[in-house]
């Protein structure tokens, strides 16, 4: 376990898959992590890489050959992570490319994880270096869960999801047999820029958006006002998600998305997908801002 620290949050990553697990007021030690029930979902913040979600058959091909995949790639359960540098405010961790790593994902690579703490925000900086003399497909993004209801006397049907702009976007639906994206939509949004949560909300899983004009979506409660917000400028997808009827709730930057039901399974056309140059470098950012008043 790793350990970032200042005047206002403590912030812990566990080494396995460089997996964000905790943040808490230093001043009343207040929990904003989901705490990974294993009885109802034993994660608290995995990161996604090299794809979102499920593929078709759990499988794609490239060149030809067919590759198989773990749903949400293979960094999540990693033990093969390692802390490459800490600092006073930041841990960066990263993977390279291995014997068991190639058996998924046929690409020379880096990925690093960069946590940094500052002030009231932690920001979560992947970097990817294709280090490949040809292209490179990835997807990137990032799994946070969020304790909801965050204060003991609420309900989770007191909390709302506030998008900083009005929204027109519907929710994409998967196939729940498979996981699969469909084409099929439907509106999730109570007033034009909120969303707000209930026990059955997800009962058809995920909610999917590829067309918001949003870049933060804030959690709030209408008793206490914002608890956090999450703040994704580099990110074009956003999942939101939690396991029907659990007090939690999942706000997921994507840059990529699951398989579309009727995919050919090549990874150099699926929809989301980053193509990144030889020997080029990829980074994107989110953000996880706590709201002061939680913190005395």
């Amino acid at each position: 376990m790793f350990q970032l620290s200042n005047d206002l949050l403590n912030i812990k990553v566990k080494a396995k898959g460089a997996e964000l697990c905790e943040i808490s007021s230093v001043k009343n030690n207040r929990q904003f992590m989901w705490h990974a029930d294993p009885k109802v979902w034993a994660s608290y913040a995995p990161n996604l890489f090299p794809i979102i979600g499920s593929m078709k058959d759990d499988s794609y091909v490239f060149n030809e050959k067919t590759y198989h995949m773990p749903k949400h790639g293979f960094v999540r359960h990693n033990e093969d992570i390692k802390l490459l540098e800490q600092t006073e405010n930041s841990l960066t961790f990263s993977l390279k490319q291995n014997k068991q790593i190639s058996k998924w994902f046929p690409f020379d690579f880096e990925l690093l994880l960069k946590y940094t703490l500052t002030d009231n925000t932690l920001t979560l900086t992947h970097t990817v270096k294709n280090l490949n003399d040809s292209n490179m497909y990835f997807s990137i993004g990032g799994h946070p869960a969020f304790k909801c209801p965050f204060y003991d006397e609420e309900n989770y049907t007191d909390y709302h999801l506030e998008f900083e702009h009005p929204e027109t976007a519907k929710s994409y639906l998967l196939n729940m047999d498979n996981g699969l994206v469909t084409d099929q939509t439907k509106p999730v949004f109570n007033t034009k820029n909120t969303i707000n949560l209930k026990p059955d909300l997800f009962n058809e899983d995920a909610l999917i958006f590829k067309d918001l004009t949003s870049k933060k979506v804030a959690l709030v409660s209408k008793n206490h006002g914002e608890i956090l917000n999450v703040s994704f400028p580099d990110f074009k997808y956003l999942g939101i998600w939690a396991k029907p009827n659990a007090p939690y709730v999942c706000i997921e930057p994507w840059l990529g998305i699951a398989d579309h039901e009727n995919t050919n399974q090549d990874i150099t056309k699926k929809e989301g997908i980053i193509k990144l140059a030889a020997n080029k470098t990829f980074t994107a950012s989110y953000s996880i801002q706590i709201h002061n008043l939680h913190l005395e």
